[in-house]
Order: C-alpha cells, then sequence, then structure tokens
C-alpha cells in the first residue's frame, strides 16, 4: 500500500469522494482547505480521506470513502490509522469525524478508537437537497466522535 498526499487537482477525485458525502457543494465547503490523502494499493487507487486543521491542536476528518469493490478490505481502517499518525506528528491533541447515525459507519470509527463527542440535530435534513439513506436508513443528525491523539 502507497499513501500520497494529494496537492492538486484534488476535484479529480470527486466520484470517489461523492461516496462519503453525496452532495458536492458540501464538498465544496472543505475541500480547498482539507489536506487530501490517497491510499493505493497494487497502484489502483483504494480509499481516500479529506482533513482539515481546526487549530487548537483539533484535526476533523472531513471525508473517508473506498471504492465500493474495495470496501471491507482493511483500507479505510489502514488510511485512518495513518492520518491519526500523521495528525499526532503535527502536533495534534484530537481528531474529529461527522459522520451519520448509521449502522455500517458507527461500528467503523468505534473500532478505529473514536468515541461519540455530540450531535447536531437535523443536520443532514437541514442542509443536504435530499434525504440520505444509509443501510436503509434515514440520516438526520450528524454524529460527531472523537479521539484522543
Amino acid at each position: 500500500m502507497e499513501i500520497r498526499q494529494i496537492l492538486e487537482n484534488k476535484w479529480d477525485y470527486l466520484p470517489l469522494l461523492l461516496l462519503g458525502d453525496e452532495q458536492e457543494d458540501m464538498i465544496a465547503r472543505y475541500l480547498d482547505r482539507s489536506d487530501l490523502f490517497a491510499l493505493y494499493d497494487g497502484g489502483t487507487l483504494r480509499t481516500v480521506c479529506a482533513v482539515t486543521d481546526e487549530g487548537g491542536g483539533v484535526f476533523e476528518i472531513k471525508n473517508l470513502a473506498t471504492e465500493p469493490e474495495s470496501q471491507r478490505r482493511g483500507y479505510g481502517a489502514a488510511l485512518v490509522a495513518w492520518v491519526v499518525r500523521r495528525c499526532q506528528d503535527r502536533g495534534g491533541r484530537r481528531l474529529l469525524v461527522g459522520t451519520g447515525d448509521s449502522p455500517l459507519t458507527l461500528p467503523f470509527y468505534r473500532a478505529c478508537g473514536f468515541r461519540e463527542s455530540h450531535r447536531v440535530p437535523n443536520f443532514f435534513t437541514d442542509h443536504y437537497d435530499h434525504p440520505i439513506y444509509e443501510a436503509g436508513q434515514l440520516l438526520t443528525d450528524m454524529v460527531y466522535l472523537s479521539r484522543e491523539l
């Protein structure tokens, strides 16, 4: 596996980023100020992760997306572990991630060492132009999880 920081043409990764965040204008709110990382295996793009520096030693994963045929093969967890180390090396104290209240994503992030921090009620219904479903469940609240570094 190889992880590359994407310094130019971040929007070229939009098709994969849309798997992690379904609305392009929402991605536009953070992509340009994010560090974007891409995990390749065997020369094939598998996973991307956008991370912002929120200041005061706090970093946030804004988007983590894995190609559907590469899911459940450890790529997402490997990239999160790499991001944790990178944030620690940059003086980070805490890493946040916001996600929907989904039976797919919450267990993944908990397995990566995150714990629920707080919720933003009705985030998905108030900020997206269409209903978002994951695993058959309508997403309403943004669930923030936190991991001390």
